[in-house]
């Protein structure tokens, strides 16, 4: 079975009674549909809706695991504190290994991964201690599904849940209730104005991060993050549909390439421009 030990992540367990309702009172998605076999994408938000910090959640026999780029890991220990007050809980950072693996049926203790469509799970611990060194294998698998992570695909405070498509993957939750960022997310999705989305990018040559995306001339997307000819770009849908629809061709520091929407998600081309999305003008 394919796999790989993920360096750049680490994890930071919340324990004690009130571990989860303190989490489900701050962050997107709803903690209430955690299974015991899964680890779901979910986001702390700034009051303006965009993501801080985003992270997988899985339970642990004490609480709550998080499982969020290492280079985060402190930032978000400390964002936690400061809205903890009196919540009877323990935030601690764990040393443990992570890793992912892939394409079998999974083994012990391997959680699903609820990013993806199936068949990606991933390992903690002692169990994760034994992954391969498939790295780039699994980059490319997370690229060609159009899964984003902060960090190493977008800073803080810059993109909207919508963006980077936890809309589609039941990382916000819009019957939950109030969680931090709640209002501005709950209105992109009541009123339908989420114009940029993560897409997957197929070019005929090498793709390099942080290329503008342009068509005629005129942007309409910048790629995140590539592997070769294979990445990730947050593009404009509006204006990539017009461009389509006008027969452009679509390139970035130009090379060709072709934009999917990733296999998974519900997301389509509007059929004409729209307005820009709140906080896009």
């Amino acid at each position: 079975m394919p796999s790989a030990r993920l360096t750049d992540r680490s994890t930071l367990h919340l324990s004690g009674e009130e571990a989860k309702p303190f989490l489900q009172n701050l962050v997107t998605a709803d903690l209430d549909k955690l299974d015991a076999g899964e680890a779901r994408p979910a986001a702390l938000l700034t009051p303006q809706g965009k993501i801080l910090f985003d992270f997988l959640v899985s339970a642990t026999p004490e609480g709550l695991r998080l499982d969020v780029a290492a280079g985060a890991r402190g930032d978000l220990a400390k964002r936690l504190t400061l809205y903890k007050l009196r919540a009877k809980i323990a935030i601690a950072p764990v040393d443990e290994a992570v890793a992912a693996l892939w394409d079998e049926a999974a083994p012990q203790g391997a959680l699903a991964d609820r990013r993806f469509p199936g068949g990606v799970f991933r390992l903690y611990g002692e169990a994760a201690l034994g992954a391969g060194e498939e790295n780039e294998a699994f980059e490319r698998l997370r690229l060609s599904a159009g899964i984003a992570e902060a960090e190493r695909d977008f800073p803080a405070s810059d993109v909207f849940p919508h963006d980077v498509l936890l809309d589609q993957n039941e990382g916000v939750s819009f019957r939950k209730g109030c969680y931090v960022g709640q209002e501005v997310v709950s209105r992109m999705q009541h009123r339908g104005t989420a114009r940029r989305r993560v897409m997957v990018l197929r070019a005929e040559r090498h793709l390099t991060p942080g290329a503008v995306v342009e068509a005629a001339g005129k942007p309409v997307g910048t790629v995140l993050s590539a592997s070769g000819s294979l990445g990730i770009g947050l593009m404009r849908i509006d204006k990539l549909a017009d461009a389509l629809r006008a027969g452009q061709v679509v390139s970035a520091d130009g090379v060709p390439l072709e934009t999917e929407v990733p296999a998974w998600a519900g997301y389509t081309l509007p059929d004409a421009a729209a307005e820009p999305a709140e906080g896009e003008r």
